[in-house]
């Protein structure tokens, strides 16, 4: 259950997005600002260049953008079941957007209405 307190609600949030990208890439976020606005939580993030990326992007650049569309699934499906294990959430949709050449990343959760 998260505090009822928006500060420290948007700081759990901050922790858990952060964990996810620990678990996927070995580190966290160099920026990370939580937005809650009704039903929609967005995180707007800007993610640390993992050294294997840059060496894929000089070699193979299709195989690195395959790469960053997989791991931007991946980081949906475990940030969705983080929430929704640490949460009472129904979570309607999770959904992401991730530019690789800035590195940054706005991912939006959508609640389903009985959440308000």
């Amino acid at each position: 259950m998260l505090p009822i307190n928006a500060n420290e609600t948007k700081k759990l949030l901050s922790h858990m997005y952060n964990e996810v990208s620990k678990e996927l890439f070995g580190f966290g976020t160099t920026l990370l600002k939580v937005t809650v606005e009704q039903n929609v939580i967005t995180f707007q993030a800007k993610h640390r260049r993992a050294p294997r990326s840059e060496a894929l992007e000089g070699e193979v650049p299709s195989l690195k953008q395959e790469v960053d569309f997989h791991m931007s699934l991946l980081y949906k499906k475990k940030l969705k079941q983080k929430l929704e294990k640490q949460t009472n959430w129904d979570i309607e949709a999770v959904l992401r957007d991730y530019d690789s050449a800035t590195q940054l990343a706005f991912t939006n959760i959508v609640l389903k209405e009985k959440n308000i």
